[in-house]
């Protein structure tokens, strides 16, 4: 017999509006409407262990506390006779919350596996361990629609100090924030839409000028129940090259770690230039640091001879990224329809089957203290390449998608790609390759 609990947060005399759905929100909902069961894939979760405990009562207060500052947490998507989405920002509700005893692991996989129902149910899962009569453990489960990566950062550090006593208008004037009814009104202004206009604009110069197809193959569509592989890679090594680099060459950590991407992706392509989708947190702009929203979006990077030198692609990777930063913020329904018209003239698109995604939510290009360096060699023989899991396909137009992560010790990059264009073996090498140009560029500005 469960020995569950259920308690309710109540939310009264909040902010409440109506407004469009904003750009992340579209195309976060469009993005999930029609993976079904696989739906919970996009969930965004935030598992902390509460140390020392907290009881229960003082946990819901720092809770509801949270609801108050963020809009997207109370935030239902409801599409419009057109199918467009509209926001609806409720200013009182209630939100259940699982009190459990036990494991916390099994109760963060239940409630990170269950898909949101935006229209109805607000954008946040609770889940309280309990042990002792204190709350140990808080799992948060999120929508994607509510926020991305970068805005999880700001939850985490707004219940530590809502523990630490400070109070809702004091967290709002420490750290003020965009709410996403009022950037879907920027959004829609004059301005929003020229941005908006001039982003689609640059996507669609390099669709029409970049390459046609980056991976020979056939793409075997014909079994929908074929699993993609995917290969993760461990290396402090890399933890540590990528700042050494990133210092010695007077780059971002970012950039290295991009172009060692773009380079693998050129070699084993054998085209010369680089393609890549790149997840960009759209946080440039006063209030967007700090929002807990859904701003990021992809970009279009592009890099032509990226078959050469290493060191000599570092600059030039940096400047191509930061023009596809300035041009990652835009209505993707949009730029849908322009790719679609795009594939319909005559040359077609280019090949944006190739996705990036730094996610590594802390910084790590910072160089490590005299005292924390380890010899790279040393460092090297702890790299593990590990085959964890296999997921469905992601549709026609996909090869690849690589993520960059950070663990304690170590940065990790996790590979999924279509094995008929990139086979487990081109994974490997892919995945060695973009260590081993790292380390060979830090060895070059004397680190060993």
């Amino acid at each position: 017999m469960s020995t569950d609990q259920l308690v309710r947060l109540r939310v009264a005399a909040a902010r409440s509006r109506t407004a469009p759905a904003t750009w992340g929100q579209q195309a976060i909902w469009d993005a999930v409407a029609g993976l079904g069961a696989d739906a919970p894939r996009y969930n965004v979760a935030l598992p902390l262990a509460v140390e020392p405990g907290r009881p229960v009562a003082a946990m819901l207060e720092d809770l509801t506390g949270l609801l108050h500052l963020h809009d997207s947490l109370r935030t239902r998507l409801l599409p419009d006779d057109s199918g467009r989405l509209i926001q609806h920002l409720d200013a009182e509700g209630e939100l259940p919350v699982v009190l459990r005893p036990g494991d916390p692991d099994a109760l963060f996989a239940e409630l990170l596996g269950l898909p949101f129902d935006t229209a109805r149910e607000w954008p946040l899962r609770v889940g309280l361990v309990e042990v002792d009569g204190l709350v140990r453990h808080l799992v948060l489960v999120l929508s994607h629609t509510a926020t991305d990566g970068w805005g999880v950062r700001r939850l985490h550090q707004d219940l530590i100090d809502l523990s630490a006593g400070l109070s809702v208008p004091r967290i709002r004037a420490l750290r003020p924030s965009l709410q996403p009814a009022d950037e879907a009104v920027l959004q829609q202004s004059p301005r929003g839409r020229r941005r908006d206009e001039a982003a689609r604009r640059y996507w669609c110069e390099r669709l029409v000028s970049g390459p046609g197809r980056l991976f020979e193959g056939s793409r075997d569509t014909a079994d929908p129940e074929r699993l993609l592989p995917n290969a993760r890679l461990h290396s402090p090594a890399l933890a540590q090259a990528v700042a050494q680099v990133a210092a010695g060459r007077g780059v971002s950590g970012s950039s290295v770690l991009l172009a060692a991407v773009a380079a693998r992706q050129a070699q084993l392509s054998g085209g010369g230039e680089a393609l890549l989708q790149v997840v960009v947190n759209n946080r440039f702009r006063p209030g967007t640091a700090q929002a807990v929203s859904t701003l990021a979006q992809e970009g279009l990077f592009h890099l032509p001879a990226a078959d050469r030198p290493f060191a000599d692609l570092l600059g030039r990777a940096q400047s191509a990224a930061f023009t596809a930063y300035r041009h990652a913020a835009y209505d993707k329904r949009l730029l849908d329809q322009d790719i679609a018209r795009l594939r319909q003239e005559p040359g077609g698109v280019a090949d944006i089957s190739c996705t990036f995604n730094d996610a590594r939510i802390v910084r790590a290009d910072a160089l490590p203290a005299a005292d924390e360096v380890v010899p790279l060699t040393r460092l090297r023989e702890r790299t593990r390449l590990t085959w964890p899991v296999e997921f469905p396909q992601r549709g026609p137009a996909f090869t690849f998608a690589m993520d960059a992560l950070l663990v304690p010790d170590a940065v990790e990059l996790a590979l999924t790609a279509d094995a008929a264009l990139l086979p487990r073996t081109g994974m490997e090498s892919f995945l060695l390759g973009i260590e081993e140009l790292v380390l060979a560029e830090a060895r070059a500005l004397g680190h060993e």
